[in-house]
């Protein structure tokens, strides 16, 4: 599990997309194969802005097991500038205070723990945008 961890290190700590070489469309998550050319090994990685603005969310009130603590939380799905979806949780903001179309950034927070002495892990949020 150690060499597999490491070997993701690049798309943990960064949005990283692809990019169609034919036809330019972007994809998060990664993928291989273009949906939209069906061009097969033409899609290179690019790095994704992570600034965006809310395109839906909701408040969870009643979480899964392990999750009891953090309610109410918010997720959401942020339309990036490259206009791509991509699903996530809204940070550092009050659920009264989130709107459709606030700006958001992403960042970098602890998702979880493999107990006292394990690996941490950490993932991407967004939060509101700094000006």
């Amino acid at each position: 599990m150690i060499p597999k961890f490491w070997r993701n290190i690049p798309y943990r700590y960064n949005l990283i997309g692809k990019k169609c070489l034919k036809c330019n469309e972007i994809y998060f998550p990664p993928r291989k194969i273009c949906r939209n050319c069906r061009r097969k090994g033409e899609l290179i990685d690019i790095k994704l802005s992570g600034e965006g603005e809310i395109y839906t969310y909701t408040v969870i009130y009643v979480a899964p097991e392990g999750f009891e603590k953090k309610i109410p939380y918010i997720i959401g799905i942020i339309k990036l500038k490259e206009g791509v979806l991509v699903p996530g949780e809204i940070v550092d903001v009050e659920p009264k205070d989130v709107y459709i179309g606030m700006p958001v950034e992403v960042c970098f927070r602890k998702i979880r723990e493999d107990g006292e002495d394990g690996l941490i892990y950490y993932g991407y949020k967004f939060r509101p945008k700094l000006d």
